[in-house]
């Protein structure tokens, strides 16, 4: 079976209906990622099947959970090969996407996916701690989303200070979340969140449990946090 098809079969449920234009631009986004990843290592799944579910139908399901308000600017923070971001603003055109990633060398790839498809972007190379303290981006999206960076304690240091008051931190899961949530209430407290839902589905064809854990920003990040990079791994919150 080929990736539009798998795509299309494992989205055929969700709240957004694929246009015949988006399933086409899935289809250049897929074959460039297969392309790319011979030179880069953006990814150890580029099967047709795992590509279409475990990446772009997973980065979709976060629409059957959240609404996302028009022209909002969303944050994907360690966007990686621009899951679950970029996925996103196919379907979702009107938001202000901004893709921060620590290396460089992914976005020659993000920068030739969006140039083909015709999308727009802000690249934000560097650790998401730096942006998290710098005024231009501090409190400045409504919505953050983060796929498989870090436990929820250290992401959640990472994201919401990036989160204006009322904005959304949306955290993708696998399995063992409830632990990972457990562990991180304290820290999303501290830094001024509340857990509001978490969404377990399982993905089409086996494909896996996932978790989205939506966090909303209820109090301003002290000024204090983020703290260095070093002190956010060896002593989370």
């Amino acid at each position: 079976m080929k990736m539009r098809n798998y795509l299309l079969s494992a989205t055929a449920n969700y709240k957004v209906k694929l246009t015949e234009e988006q399933i086409n631009m899935f289809e250049v986004y897929f074959d460039l990622l297969v392309e790319w990843n011979k030179k880069l290592n953006l990814t150890a799944i580029t099967d047709d099947m795992g590509v279409a579910i475990k990446h772009f139908a997973d980065s979709l399901s976060i629409l059957n959970y959240i609404n996302i308000p028009e022209n909002a600017r969303v944050i994907d923070v360690g966007t990686g090969a621009g899951f679950p971001g970029l996925v996103l603003k196919i379907v979702r055109p009107d938001i202000e996407l901004t893709l921060l990633d620590s290396l460089k060398k992914r976005f020659l790839f993000l920068e030739e996916v969006t140039n083909r498809l015709d999308l727009e972007a802000v690249f934000l190379q560097g650790r998401a701690e730096k942006y998290g303290n710098d005024l231009d981006c501090r409190e400045a999206y409504d919505l953050a989303v983060s796929r498989a960076v870090a436990n929820l304690n250290t992401l959640s240091e990472y994201c919401l200070p990036l989160i204006r008051l009322s904005g959304t931190f949306a955290a993708f899961k696998g399995s063992g979340a409830d632990e990972e949530i457990a562990s991180a209430k304290k820290a999303i407290s501290i830094l001024g969140g509340k857990i509001k839902n978490t969404y377990s589905f399982e993905l089409p064809y086996d494909c896996g449990q996932r978790t989205i854990v939506c966090i909303e920003k209820v109090q301003p990040t002290p000024e204090k946090y983020p703290r260095n990079n070093g002190k956010i791994k060896s002593k989370p919150l």
